[in-house]
Formats: structure tokens, sequence, C-alpha cells
């Protein structure tokens, strides 16, 4: 724990040039005050077990609870670029959605609302811990929605996951060429 000590407002306006000069020890800043964006959304997201990553729709990173090929299902996407509706969209079941839309800044997803998806219209709406547990918590219930042959092939090895995944590609890459003719 740092010692509290009186720092004069001219050197509090100077920053952290004047602190260096003075050798006053840098603020240090809470982790849990951290602001979040795009890049601990996908930390967060990717640290879950089975998740996918996919760019849909050209600006939106669309986060998936087992391989779309194998049948997984979405349960967050983050805007890239800004100029979308929002800044993060989640799955948050019928019994939290009523809940998260009586707050500020979390308005129901367009297209995604009768399936109680929400948006946050800015980072800033819920605390980071707050969105961390919400993106566990859409996780987790998009996996107890996954069909049954889904999560056999998520529980399967790494390496045959792999290869079920590649030959499920395969599959639907044959599928596609057969359509065009």
């Amino acid at each position: 724990m740092q010692a509290a000590f009186f720092v004069p407002r001219r050197i509090q306006a100077g920053g952290a040039q004047a602190r260096r000069r003075l050798r006053l020890p840098s603020p240090r800043i809470p982790s849990y005050t951290h602001r979040m964006d795009n890049e601990r959304i996908r930390a967060i997201c990717l640290a879950l077990p089975h998740v996918a990553e996919t760019l849909n729709w050209g600006h939106h990173l669309v986060y998936f609870v087992g391989d779309k090929e194998i049948g997984g299902k979405m349960f967050a996407m983050t805007d890239l670029d800004g100029t979308g509706t929002g800044v993060l969209w989640f799955h948050c079941g019928a019994e939290r959605f009523h809940e998260l839309l009586e707050k500020e800044g979390v308005i129901a997803s367009p297209y995604l609302a009768r399936a109680h998806w929400v948006t946050l219209e800015r980072w800033d709406v819920l605390r980071p811990r707050e969105i961390e547990d919400e993106l566990q918590r859409a996780h987790a219930l998009i996996y107890e929605k996954l069909p049954k042959r889904t999560k056999t092939v998520l529980a399967l090895p790494e390496k045959e996951r792999a290869k079920v995944i590649r030959e499920r590609k395969k599959l639907l890459s044959e599928r596609e060429k057969a359509k065009k003719r």
C-alpha cells in the first residue's frame, strides 16, 4: 500500500513530467477501473472454452461457442469500426434481459432482441468486471443450447476436433461448388 502524501496543484497540473522530475510515484490505477475495449473483449472471449471468432457483415467481430461449421452458435459481437449501433452485443437470457434493459445505455439488440440479446451503447455502461461476468454467462447459456452432436465434437481431444472441423469445412465447400454448377 502506498503512503498518502500531499502533492501541490501545480505539480498535479504538470502531469507525468512533473512527477518524474520530483521522483514521485505514478498513481496506481486499480485493474477494475481499466477501460473496456474491443481488445479486452477479445481476450475475455477467447479465454473461454471452445470459442471461435469470425469477421462477419464487414465490421463485426463475432464470437461463437464451437466452430460455426460444426453447429456452433454466436454468443457475443463487437463493432470494430464504430459505425453500427452500440459497441458490444451479447446474449443474456430471458431472466436477465429486462433487468439489463432498465440500465441507461443498454438497449435491445436490433434483429436479435427476440432471442434476448442486448447492446451496450458505450463501453462505460457496465463496469469491466460486470461485462466479463455477462460474457461468461452468455457463453454458458449458449453452450447449454448447443445440439448434442456439437457438444460431442467439442468434447473430443483437440487433434480429433480439428480433423472433424476440417472435414466438415471440406464437405460444405464441395456442396457450395455443386450448387454453383
